[in-house]
């Protein structure tokens, strides 16, 4: 008996590391998360779409734990990098799209914005290597009735 209780106890104990080290869930080399629209250097007005593309992974919602597959969020005017060792920040500049979403309008005042799409995982880590699009620049217009006055 104590033999058993010895094993479950080393199986347990070896098994805690992989647990508490959850982020950092691999992708494939070959990833690619990219903008389909805007592009960079855009000029947009008001509210506009901005839709994501993912070659080579899927797209799932947030909880679900599926290989090779995770959800998009949307870094918006966000001047450093993600720390790989710690879940996407979710505020303003940092948009999750965790039931799956692929595109959504954004409303932004106007000037110049950078976007930015990180892959997460189930639980918001970026993935190893990270699942990154490339940082565009938009600029957006006044309305069309701001610019008379």
């Amino acid at each position: 008996m104590k033999i058993i209780h010895g094993v479950a106890l080393a199986t347990t104990i070896a098994l805690l590391p992989g647990a508490a080290y959850s982020q950092g869930k691999a992708a494939p080399k070959d990833a690619k998360l990219y903008f389909i629209t805007p592009h960079d250097g855009q000029k947009v007005r008001g509210g506009f779409w901005v839709r994501f593309g993912l070659r080579n992974m899927g797209v799932t919602h947030a909880g679900d734990d599926y290989q090779n597959a995770g959800h998009h969020h949307l870094l918006v005017d966000v001047s450093e990098p993600i720390d790989p060792k710690e879940p996407i920040p979710q505020d303003k500049s940092h948009l999750h799209f965790g039931a799956g979403q692929t595109e959504t309008m954004l409303d932004l005042p106007p000037g110049p914005h950078t976007l930015q799409l990180v892959l997460g995982d189930a639980k918001h880590y970026p993935f190893e290597p990270p699942v990154v699009s490339e940082k565009i620049t938009i600029r957006v217009r006044p309305p069309a009735s701001a610019r008379g006055k």
